[in-house]
């Protein structure tokens, strides 16, 4: 079956969901659009109580939440605790927020004697969230949270290993006290996704994912003129200038480049040392990876996370190769290895040219490839040679001059002194390949509200 929960640390087939019925797609979207027609015209303070229930009901019960994820994606248990935490605390930033975030905006008008106008935000409608396995809570909160804060409802088409999480979100949601049908799960086949986006009663389609998955639904949400956000891949540059703290700076990149296994869209690919310090960076940073442990998730001992599933395994392993075919360096750290398990032991590529393919690609695991910058200005021009444009970062000590840099990248994020900060209360989103559109905060809310204007006018007729 298409959707099935395979342990990726043990590579065994746990349980597998049938593909939903023609019928049940069908019945999924007149639930939602009915569930909309009185959802919108629900108050924001209860809107804003069923978000503060979801958060208060992924903290109570943190561990069940938790443990699935490792059971599916196979994250250390540490960081699907951090996971649960980070959705809750999503659900709990709209729920504190959303009045403030939707208030009405009274526009300056040049001549107040003509009249007043102002810009209301109004739901859309019926929306669907395509969401990807790495992040199977937050991916899914980050998206539902603040258009179920709007007045819109949701429709999920979770990642195909994650279907348990994809469930346990519709329960949570349940639980809170959502109405029946504002937030559905489904287990649509690939066709049934495009009926589902061709459907008029849907307004928007919120993808994160593939390039090509985004190519794809962007396409589809094009043709029936549907408004659509996506976020893409990334391979955000980590910047070391020489007046880095290198001790501080090796532990970030260590942990930039290999949490979540390093299954991150945000985590820190391509590194760009000076090259005054680029030799002691190198020690440094292998020997940061050589402390790493691979094995159980859920034993706290584990820092290394298997991939999520052995497929991913085996098709970075291919990409690495191709990489050192066109001419790269790579260099396995030999870490201890689980017998079973869709394990990969990190590597380090060098010697990576503009000619390489790999270059302009994401490794989506724990690979990283380093390069060597003459100067501030080398520095930047390498981290701008990339069709990707999501996060990024930049190491010193001087703040002012990492900021001064932060602005001539180009990319959606950038952090100064840290490889990435992903919490509820910052925007998440990227530019080029990377995709368009924003989630979190208020740029996330109005992502699918109708910014209305109201025009009370009064003058004269000119005859």
């Amino acid at each position: 079956m298409a959707y099935a929960t395979i342990n990726p640390f043990t590579n065994e087939e746990i349980e597998d969901f049938p593909y939903a019925t023609d019928a049940e797609i069908d019945a999924a979207l007149d639930k939602a659009h009915e569930a909309f027609l009185s959802w919108r015209e629900t108050s924001l303070p209860e809107r804003a109580k069923i978000m503060q229930q979801a958060a208060d009901i992924l903290r109570r019960e943190s561990d069940v939440y938790s443990k699935l994820l490792v059971l599916e994606m196979g994250k250390l248990f540490s960081e699907a605790k951090a996971e649960t935490e980070l959705s809750a605390a999503i659900f709990e930033y709209y729920a504190k927020n959303v009045e403030s975030l939707l208030k009405d905006e009274v526009l300056p008008v040049a001549n107040p004697a003509e009249g007043r106008a102002k810009v209301i935000h109004e739901p859309l409608g019926v929306l669907l969230a395509v969401e990807p396995w790495n992040f199977p809570f937050y991916q899914v909160a980050r998206i539902i949270a603040p258009q179920l804060s709007a007045g819109n409802t949701v429709l999920l088409k979770h990642a195909s290993n994650v279907p348990q999480c994809a469930a346990a979100m519709d329960k949570l949601m349940l639980d809170a006290g959502l109405p029946d049908g504002a937030f559905r799960n489904l287990y649509p086949t690939h066709a049934q996704v495009s009926r589902i986006i061709a459907d008029p009663r849907v307004c928007g389609v919120a993808l994160t994912g593939s390039e090509g998955a985004g190519s794809k639904v962007a396409s589809e949400a094009g043709l029936v003129l549907k408004k659509c956000t996506m976020e893409l891949g990334g391979a955000d540059a980590f910047i070391v200038l020489e007046d880095a703290d290198l001790d501080k700076t090796v532990e970030w990149a260590v942990f930039g480049r290999h949490w979540n296994a390093g299954q991150v869209c945000v985590s820190s690919k391509r590194m760009i040392i000076a090259d005054s310090i680029y030799d002691e960076f190198l020690t440094c940073y292998k020997a940061g990876i050589a402390k790493l442990k691979m094995g159980d998730p859920m034993d706290p001992a584990t820092t290394l996370a298997p991939l999520s599933s052995q497929g991913a395994a085996d098709s970075l392993k291919k990409q690495v190769e191709e990489a050192v075919k066109a001419g790269a360096k790579a260099e396995e750290i030999p870490l201890e290895k689980p017998e079973t398990g869709a394990f990969f032991r990190p590597v380090i590529l060098t010697g990576v040219d503009h000619k390489n393919p790999a270059s302009r690609e994401e490794f989506f695991g724990p690979v990283s490839m380093l390069f060597r910058a003459k100067d501030e200005a080398d520095a930047v021009r390498i981290a701008n040679d990339s069709p990707y444009g999501l996060g990024g970062s930049v190491f010193t000590r001087d703040e002012e001059r990492g900021e001064k840099i932060a602005r001539q990248i180009y990319t959606g994020m950038v952090y100064v002194n840290h490889p990435t900060m992903v919490k509820a209360d910052l925007p998440f989103g990227g530019v080029q390949r990377s995709g368009f559109g924003r989630e979190l905060i208020g740029l996330g809310i109005k992502e699918f509200v109708n910014h209305k204007l109201i025009d009370v006018v009064d003058i004269n007729a000119p005859f």
